[in-house]
């Protein structure tokens, strides 16, 4: 009898505590959840991840939102620091490009030194194009070498360590091409070519669908070519060195738990598939899915790689 009385006095509180803890694990989200893309509203990430966030608040009924917090051009990445330092509960969810987990932690940006991201899933693919306008005296790569010889032509990018930037910069390593200066933007759209700015950008087709008909693509920064530009040759298709495609996923702090992050998966995934989601990869020619957390890892770590092949053939960026 003693020993079932220790045992009972024993048990009781675990069970009580048990009762308390189950619920906040069931709970989540019990408050809102911010989305936070670090650049300008209106690209393919901020479009896709504001699906996610509708989706995520009618499915759990709390209030959902995507904050967009660019600046830095390259860094430092403010909306990836909000992330780095938030409490890892996945309540403040980031939606990135290669450049926050695959350059931000080596470039000398405290909060994300050592990568204190892991990934949920990776969603698209963008269709990422170097540019300029019809009325330039170039419409091919090889037009465009033998012009920068002895005329002055000005690159427009999103900053010198993005992966697309440091892919055109060792583009213009290979083939020859002489930019006389070169400017970094958090925005790269019709205006940018319409004003001047820059004569040859690097961004992605979203962006320049207004103009579309307006443009020449001299290449694409993709694995594949964008139906939107299917004559125009991939970086790979014109040196496989040069291979390289520029995504967007979801991450969450390393130590956000695992319950957490199946909940903002199984919502992602499921906006992934809709017809919404479909029907604007077919618009804007992007590549739109869902890679689990495992292969998107991977996929990081392989793109990791590759940009220090990149970043070899350039020798310093910007130069």
């Amino acid at each position: 009898m003693k020993l079932i009385k220790v045992l009972i006095k024993t048990l009781v509180p675990l069970a009580v505590l048990a009762a308390m803890v189950s619920p906040t694990f069931a709970e989540y989200p019990e408050k809102p959840v911010t989305f936070i893309v670090p650049w300008p509203p209106g690209d393919l990430e901020d479009i896709l991840t504001r699906m996610i966030a509708e989706d995520f608040a009618k499915e759990y009924g709390v209030a959902a939102a995507v904050v967009n917090k660019p600046g830095g051009a390259g860094g430092p990445f403010p909306g990836a620091i909000e992330v780095a330092t938030a409490p890892a509960d996945g309540y403040t969810i980031g939606s990135f490009v290669p450049d926050i987990t695959v350059v931000g932690p080596y470039i000398g940006i405290p909060p994300l030194e050592g990568n204190p991201f892991e990934p949920l899933g990776i969603f698209v693919t963008y269709p990422f194009v170097i540019a300029a306008s019809k009325d330039a005296p170039f419409s091919t790569i090889a037009e465009l070498s033998e012009y920068s010889q002895s005329n002055d032509v000005t690159l427009g990018h999103f900053g010198y360590y993005v992966a697309p930037t440091v892919a055109t910069f060792a583009l213009a390593k290979k083939f020859d091409i002489k930019f006389s200066g070169d400017s970094a933007f958090d925005m790269i759209d019709c205006n940018t070519i319409a004003s001047g700015d820059a004569d040859v950008v690097n961004t992605t087709m979203q962006l320049v669908l207004p103009c579309v008909d307006e443009l020449n693509f001299l290449a694409t920064v993709a694995n594949e070519r964008t139906a939107l530009a299917p004559n125009t040759p991939t970086l790979g298709e014109m040196d496989p060195s040069l291979e390289f495609s520029t995504w967007n996923g979801l991450f969450v702090h390393e130590d956000t738990p695992q319950y957490v992050r199946d909940k903002i998966i199984a919502v992602a995934k499921k906006t992934m598939a809709s017809e919404r989601a479909i029907a604007l990869g077919k618009q804007t020619g992007a590549l739109i899915y869902w890679q689990d957390a495992e292969e998107s890892a991977a996929r990081i770590e392989s793109d990791i790689a590759t940009m220090g092949l990149l970043n070899e053939i350039v020798g310093q960026l910007g130069e």
